[in-house]
């Protein structure tokens, strides 16, 4: 079994209101040196088999029509090596 993890974040040029009330909250909290904060999401796929590149590009298709908005949002692949 084989896992991948696909992680989405905003583009640098949008915006992240989500992102800048979390840095101001950390700020409140006393914990200093914080310059940025950017919120994302992230996916955990398990899979049967190994991945191959046939696979790859099946979960770089899916990360880009489903999971992400490819307007707003880039995302990377990562295989989870447990």
């Amino acid at each position: 079994m084989a896992r991948v993890i696909v992680d989405v974040m905003l583009k640098n040029e949008i915006l992240d209101p989500q992102g800048k009330a979390v840095e101001g909250a950390l700020a409140r909290l006393g914990l200093a040196g914080v310059t940025s904060v950017r919120q994302g999401k992230s996916f955990s796929l398990e899979l049967e088999g190994d991945i191959d590149e046939s696979r790859l590009a099946q979960i770089h298709e899916l990360a880009g029509s489903l999971l992400s908005n490819p307007v707003i949002e880039d995302y990377v692949i990562r295989e989870d090596v447990r």
